[in-house]
């Protein structure tokens, strides 16, 4: 099914305005979820929006907004006072800084978003836009949800990804986290050096195809197998023993990994030094 777009307008650099449409990057439905449900019964929850001072359930086109400026008190907000707070981030995406495209945080990036051009007038000026980026990241600002993001704009594969940042405010400080506190002002260099080697055995091109969710896959086990009628016993899961001597550790897990290898390698080796059969005359 082709994706929708979920919001539509302008992506403008200085005066260029280009029509553009913002599409979801990620997919909601790869995940599996739940309806809650009366136990007894098996019949699925209504959630009915109530007013206790009323004593009855309210329909949609009775409620409003309201903001709560004391306690118990609230001031309400209509679409007209709504209106009155359009910025220009609700039908434009301004670029109005430009970075390197690695300069940013990743702590700051929140939801992945592509953009594409919004009809064939657009897509030449699209494409100039994503060529010009290249290794380059766009700043600006867009209104989403009712609110208005900070956003990150830089070129992937045939056209944009946009990324909605979190403000420095929403970022909690690491000095926040008690366990930080009394860290070690200095560490072994022998440790850290075989440290060093332990993770360096496992450097390679990363290739997120081959992870897979084992958890959504177990999860999807089992309801295949309640809607069968089969039973499915949980697997023992032994606690990850505790690392008492680190360097006593690190120096098993390059034995292990080197023994692996071995086994792994020795089959090929005896190929390669099998003797060759001469071809007969």
């Amino acid at each position: 099914m082709p994706a929708r777009p979920t919001w539509k307008g302008y992506l403008k650099i200085s005066l260029v305005n280009i029509p553009i449409k913002v599409f979801p990057a990620t997919d909601a439905a790869a995940t599996l979820s739940f309806n809650q449900l009366h136990g007894e019964c098996q019949t699925r929850i209504q959630q009915k929006r109530w007013c206790p001072k009323c004593e009855r359930e309210v329909p949609n086109s009775d409620i409003v907004k309201g903001f709560e400026f004391e306690k118990g008190r609230y001031v309400v907000i209509d679409e007209e006072d709504l209106e009155k707070v359009r910025v220009e981030s609700t039908r434009v995406i301004s670029l109005e800084k430009f970075t390197d495209d690695t300069a940013i945080d990743p702590i700051y990036l929140e939801r992945p978003y592509y953009l594409a051009p919004d009809g064939p007038v657009a897509r030449d000026a699209f494409a100039v836009i994503r060529e010009g980026m290249k290794g380059m990241a766009g700043i600006g600002k867009v209104a989403l949800y009712g609110r208005e993001y900070l956003v990150k704009v830089q070129p992937r594969e045939k056209g944009l990804v946009m990324y909605t940042l979190r403000h420095a405010n929403e970022i909690r400080s690491m000095d926040a986290i008690d366990e930080l506190s009394d860290m070690p002002a200095a560490v072994k260099a022998d440790e850290v050096k075989l440290a060093k080697q332990v993770m360096g055995t496992f450097e390679g091109e990363l290739d997120f195809d081959s992870y897979r969710d084992d958890y959504q896959v177990g999860l999807r086990e089992i309801i295949d197998a309640k809607i069968e009628g089969r039973e499915i016993v949980a697997p023992e899961v032994e606690a990850p023993p505790k690392v008492v001597n680190l360097m006593e550790a690190l120096r098993k897990s390059l034995d292990s990994i080197s023994t692996n290898r071995k086994k792994t390698a020795a089959p090929v080796s005896r190929m390669a030094t099998a003797p060759k059969k001469r071809a007969r005359a």
